[in-house]
């Protein structure tokens, strides 16, 4: 009888193992790895004071890299894409305990125009991940619910997940995010 319970609990737990996506395996094998990466961009990291991060953007936009973006709680970084094309991006952190734990972003490409197929918001989420491919590397898979109405690029780097989604037809939305600080207000919600 206590060869069999150990197997149906056996068996049990691996349907469990099986039912898991490829997305939750990937997280719980990185967030097990312990491995920490914190980088963002632009000498931002998650972690960061709030101090560490005003004072970088005001260095960086002394420097001319950095502008104010167009709402009271946004910075605004041009760049070029891998495509070569010009573009926008816009962020600003959201902080617990004074730190850096979540860094929403949204890429737009300049001069959007909805007849110009060109800069369509699926090209610019291909270009987008590109993009972080080149400041973390491969690995970005492709994530989405049931019936894929929704589709995200998801990275996860031991506790830094990027995740990469179309927000609408003229934008892109990135959140970085601590993964060990998400785990810990979703067990401590208050």
């Amino acid at each position: 009888m206590k060869c069999i319970s150990v197997v149906v609990l056996a068996i049990l737990i691996s349907m469990l193992v099986s039912c898991q996506s490829e997305y939750q395996k990937l997280e719980k094998k990185e967030l097990a790895s312990g491995k920490i990466e914190n980088e963002l961009y632009l000498g931002l990291e998650l972690g960061m004071t709030k101090k560490q991060f005003f004072t970088t953007c005001w260095n960086l936009n002394k420097k001319r890299i950095l502008n104010n973006g167009p709402s009271e709680l946004s910075v605004e970084y041009k760049l070029t894409l891998p495509s070569g094309k010009p573009a926008e991006m816009r962020f600003y952190p959201k902080f617990k305990d004074e730190r850096i734990y979540e860094m929403p972003i949204e890429f737009s490409y300049d001069g959007w125009a909805p007849w110009n197929e060109e800069l369509n918001s699926e090209n610019l989420s291909n270009d987008v991940k590109d993009l972080f491919e080149e400041w973390y590397g491969p690995g970005f898979i492709e994530v989405s619910n049931t019936d894929k109405s929704q589709v995200a690029q998801v990275k996860v780097d031991g506790n830094r997940r990027v995740r990469i989604y179309v927000k609408h037809t003229s934008a892109v939305r990135v959140d970085i995010v601590d993964l060990n600080v998400i785990k810990d207000l979703n067990e401590n919600p208050s």
